[in-house]
């Protein structure tokens, strides 16, 4: 019976293991939070807002149909920490620090579900590699949570101070956008210094351990590795142009900073363009933005962080390889060139499939919502739109729809930030691997389309 139920798991695919771990973690962790033992009133919370919840967490969102400061008790906000930490640093790391206490060899098959889950081309240094995003990622969220408690002790004393330090270092870090403040930081705009520390945290949370691993040992190898380049060069190019035109649309919101000085309102402006890269905290209400900046939102929410990090959304690696394709047409070349290296065609291929699906995704989601959620008289449709990309891009901002939600609503937005998590990932590479055995035997006449 043992071998039977060994073999049925050894046969499960790397891809579709990840996704059933991730389901496992929400269901565990929404049917906790469920029992009255974690909520502050001592009574059961519903079980569908349980797992919308650890969904949120798991998936590191930040989308909640409960106020996490005054639902849950402490029990509850640990629960919900744990769940973000191993969302964020993916599930896998939990046999990995097995094995590595008991200092025992990890499986070959283990090896594998760990390429698939930090995206690696070859199963060399895989080890090594989420060992060092452990330690890393303790050093970082470590550093955020003495900072952040430099904030919080002063206000709500040693304890609760370093808790608050503690929990939010670890949901900015992991771009979960879960807070304990009830408002997140829109009573906190004029705070610069915490603002400014939570969009870092952010920043290096959503840049990649892999982006961070190169940055770290550049003084010895000299050289970036080409992931590294577009990876940086495209967040640099969303947070700098997101900021100017954040500047532009939303100067005279009153929403941004009104009692602040210039330099208050430019970081708010700043954070502005950070939090939407799959982080979820605010500091401005969304529902008073204009419709400029509003669209300038979803897309950079759509588009997320790096690949290989805490963040969701299509990806600024996956966005960049488009743009190197688009500007090598536009140049006549039929391979995507960038800093004296050809892209694979497989990895732009990748690339635009991904880009389909999430849209084609996102598209459906706004269409249903729009048919069972009830749009204020103020609002449009960006009123849904907003909250879907926010879901699927694992974000976390809303306009206020999320605590209104119908029951079909939440399981959409529930299934949303499932997909933005790990079901788009598995779906391609399932098709890759099928089209790789299928061009190996043979290969179909080319004939011409005519396109545009």
């Amino acid at each position: 019976m043992f071998k039977v139920k060994k073999r049925m798991f050894e046969k499960i695919s790397p891809g579709r293991l990840l996704a059933l771990g991730f389901l496992f973690l929400i269901l565990i962790g929404g049917s906790l939070l469920s029992l009255p033992f974690f909520s502050r009133s001592g009574e059961a919370t519903a079980w569908l807002d349980g797992i919308f919840t650890a969904t949120s967490a798991v998936c590191v969102t930040g989308l909640t149909t409960l106020n996490t400061a005054e639902q849950w008790n402490i029990y509850g906000q640990v629960l919900i920490m744990v769940l973000i930490e191993i969302g964020g640093l993916g599930f896998m790391m939990i046999p990995i620090l097995f094995f590595s206490a008991m200092k025992k060899k990890v499986a070959f098959s283990t090896r594998i579900v760990l390429q698939e889950a930090l995206n690696l081309d070859d199963l060399s240094g895989v080890m090594k590699l989420m060992l060092y995003i452990v330690k890393l990622s303790a050093v970082i969220q470590g550093v955020g949570a003495v900072l952040l408690s430099f904030v919080f002790v002063p206000q709500y004393g040693w304890l609760k101070g370093i808790w608050f330090g503690i929990f939010h270092s670890i949901s900015s870090f992991c771009n979960a956008g879960f807070d304990l403040l009830g408002d997140s930081l829109a009573q906190d705009q004029q705070n610069w210094f915490l603002i400014l520390v939570v969009a870092l945290l952010i920043i290096a949370g959503g840049l990649g351990f892999i982006v961070w691993r190169d940055i770290i040992e550049y003084r010895e190898k000299k050289r970036l590795s080409l992931h590294t380049r577009i990876g940086l060069s495209i967040t640099g190019i969303l947070l700098i142009g997101g900021t100017i035109l954040f500047f532009f649309t939303e100067n005279n919101a009153a929403a941004l900073a009104p009692n602040g000085n210039f330099f208050e309102r430019l970081v708010n402006t700043f954070f502005m363009s950070v939090t939407p890269r799959t982080a979820g905290y605010y500091s401005v209400n969304y529902a008073h933005m204009t419709d400029a900046g509003l669209i300038l939102t979803m897309f950079l929410m759509y588009i997320g962080g790096t690949s290989g990090s805490t963040a969701g959304g299509l990806k600024t690696t996956t966005f960049g390889v488009l743009l190197i394709q688009m500007r090598s047409m536009f140049k006549g070349r039929t391979r995507a060139e960038f800093h004296g290296r050809t892209i694979r065609q497989s990895t732009v291929l990748r690339a635009l499939t991904l880009f389909f699906i999430t849209l084609t995704v996102c598209v459906l989601a706004i269409m249903l919502l729009s048919v069972t959620e009830t749009i204020p008289p103020e609002f449009g449709i960006e009123y849904i739109a907003f909250e879907a990309f926010s879901a699927f891009g694992t974000v976390g901002l809303t306009m206020g729809l999320t605590p209104d939600l119908t029951e079909i609503g939440k399981v959409v937005i529930i299934a949303l930030m499932y997909i933005g998590r790990v079901g788009i990932l598995t779906v391609v590479f399932s098709l890759i691997a099928k089209s790789k055995r299928e061009q190996a035997n043979f290969k179909y006449p080319e004939e011409g389309v005519m396109v545009g």
